[in-house]
């Protein structure tokens, strides 16, 4: 196994990149040492026998899913839903535009 961390800076500043985030020196630095701590743990579980462990597939064996009926009700008016909206216009919610024309 080699000494270097698999999560060097260079590596973290990369990812940081990607993921357009603005990290400091000691936030980078502190991250690395926190993944690295993770995947030491990972290589942990490698040395494990699990020669004699069943695969499970799901962690409680028998579970059924249980759904409620569908049982449809009266929903809000117009009036009701609009109540408490801040800015509305003819009836509708309005929202700000989003898209240029």
């Amino acid at each position: 196994m080699s000494e270097e961390p698999e999560f060097s800076n260079e590596t973290i500043e990369y990812v940081s990149k990607l993921a357009l985030l603005d990290l400091s020196e000691e936030e980078k630095e502190k991250l690395s040492k926190q993944l690295n701590n993770i995947l030491s743990y990972f290589k942990k579980l490698e040395d494990l026998d699990t020669v004699d462990v069943e695969p499970t597939r799901h962690p409680i064996e028998g579970l059924n899913n249980v759904f409620r009926e569908d049982e449809p009700w009266e929903g809000l008016t117009q009036e009701e839903a609009l109540k408490n909206a801040e800015h509305k216009k003819e009836g509708y919610f309005k929202a700000p535009r989003i898209l240029k024309d």
